[in-house]
């Protein structure tokens, strides 16, 4: 599977459940959230801008995706939000499409624009590595079927800090989406 094509698969909208671990604290959190993934063309107006923020040239790219949430977390204070959206862009590595430059206008650790790496491994679960100023990222998805996906994330912050999370996300309105309910409060 080329890696537009798992995008491609991942268009539309998903309910996430997620347990995130507090490694240091010995202690998990659940939460919710629902995710819209558009897919974005190479010749985007968003592609193109994204590509020159990094000073990438834009016909290298493959294409991307918008992708916005809104969520929330067991241990939210009043004041937090989980709602944002972000534009990430594809640019291949010249000998293997499989893998290259992930290019994000904002990175969801950090709100700041940050270049990582994907790449599509074996079993063609998209791998996408991201080094932060104060932090570094590993997220893995995989599709179980076409309306059933897995998300897997490790944060390490610098001086140790590390979070561990296993999200399962249904497609909105298929065979699995048992939340129909709007709310993505997560069960307490």
């Amino acid at each position: 599977m080329e890696v537009m094509e798992f995008f491609g698969q991942s268009a539309g909208k998903w309910r996430s459940r997620r347990s995130t671990h507090h490694l240091p604290f010995r202690r998990a959190e659940t939460g919710a959230s629902e995710i819209e993934v558009k897919t974005l063309a190479a010749d985007s107006r968003r592609v193109v801008e994204i590509c020159e923020l990094h000073q990438v040239d834009p016909s290298l790219a493959a294409g991307g995706a918008l992708v916005s949430w809104e969520g929330t977390m067991a241990w939210d204070k009043t004041d937090e939000n989980h709602t944002d959206s972000t534009v990430m862009v594809l640019v291949p590595d010249r000998d293997n499409p499989r893998a290259g430059q992930l290019l994000r206008e904002k990175g969801y650790a950090e709100i700041v624009p940050v270049a990582g790496r994907y790449l599509m491994d074996d079993a063609d679960g998209l791998i996408l590595l991201t080094e932060y100023e104060t932090m570094s990222s590993q997220e893995r998805f995989s599709f179980i079927n076409p309306d059933l996906r897995m998300r897997t994330s490790a944060v390490k912050r610098f001086g140790g800090f590390s979070t561990a999370s296993l999200c399962v996300e249904t497609r909105i309105g298929s065979d699995l989406d048992v939340y129909s309910s709007k709310e993505v409060t997560p069960n307490k």
